[in-house]
């Protein structure tokens, strides 16, 4: 009874996870006033990413806080865990704790913790940049990141022999052109899985966006959570789609540049997920 019942309830599980991203995809091509209301068959709601300024702004905020947070999480998550890598003690356990918490931390904590943070630095402490739309999005888009790209990167090290490093060291490479030549390169794989990942969380990040953002700046989530109020429009659902091939798309080449550096299945997995 087994071999047919695990089956059956695996497939109704997948069915009810991914049903309605499916509807979603499916109302994108519907051409009429509200999501839920089907006209006809068009594609004329992913022309207003282009011809509607408001969600042509909201989706190129998102893009471009996704991208220059990711790349700040990539920088600092990489330095993080070539650290942990390679010089382990007894602080690595307490640097993990401390990561570990900022990842179990719900994103509602870190959204109230950071707006009044910010507004004291950028108000009452007069640092400007802190009033800028851009930088506070960028800030609380990478803090959850920075600690993915360190579990990865870490991960990723941890299970390469040092042996290539302490060859160039013997060799009298100083310890820069050692990390340039060698680490770097051994944890490229990680690092661009990072970049990557750090991008994907950054484009559906909302919470945290919600609260830190500032007028003229509104990211993509933040403008869907907003046009709830008035009823859900094609649009909303077809530049959704845009996002979600997207995301796919980063995810799949997350997995190919991890597959081609060598990883099997069962390490590309434990890659991404930091273990």
């Amino acid at each position: 009874m087994s071999r047919w019942l695990l089956p059956v309830w695996s497939t109704l599980v997948f069915v009810f996870l991914f049903l309605p991203i499916i509807v979603i995809i499916v109302y994108s091509f519907n051409v009429g006033r509200l999501l839920v209301s089907w006209d006809h068959f068009g594609f004329d709601s992913f022309a207003a990413i282009v011809t509607k300024p408001a969600i042509r702004d909201a989706v190129l905020v998102s893009v471009r806080t996704g991208l220059l947070a990711a790349v700040i999480a990539t920088v600092l998550g990489t330095l993080a865990g070539i650290a942990m890598a390679r010089n382990p003690g007894k602080w690595v356990v307490w640097f993990l704790g401390m990561l570990l918490l900022i990842s179990v931390t719900p994103e509602i904590v870190d959204a109230v913790a950071l707006l009044p943070w910010m507004v004291f630095l950028g108000q009452d402490a007069g640092i400007g940049i802190f009033n800028d739309g851009t930088v506070r999005l960028i800030i609380g888009q990478s803090l959850f990141s920075i600690a993915i790209v360190s579990y990865i990167v870490r991960a990723r090290l941890v299970g390469l022999d040092a042996s290539l490093e302490e060859a160039s060291a013997d060799l009298y490479a100083p310890p820069l052109r050692t990390f340039v030549k060698v680490t770097l390169p051994l944890a490229m794989p990680a690092v661009l899985a990072g970049f990557l990942l750090s991008f994907t969380l950054g484009l559906d990040n909302t919470i945290v966006s919600a609260f830190v953002q500032v007028s003229g700046t509104t990211p993509w989530p933040v403008y869907v959570l907003s046009a709830l109020r008035s009823g859900l429009r094609p649009e909303i659902a077809a530049v959704s789609t845009i996002m979600l091939v997207l995301t796919l798309a980063s995810l799949a080449l997350v997995a190919l540049v991890l597959k081609r550096a060598g990883d099997s299945a069962t390490d590309i997995a434990r890659t991404m997920a930091g273990g």
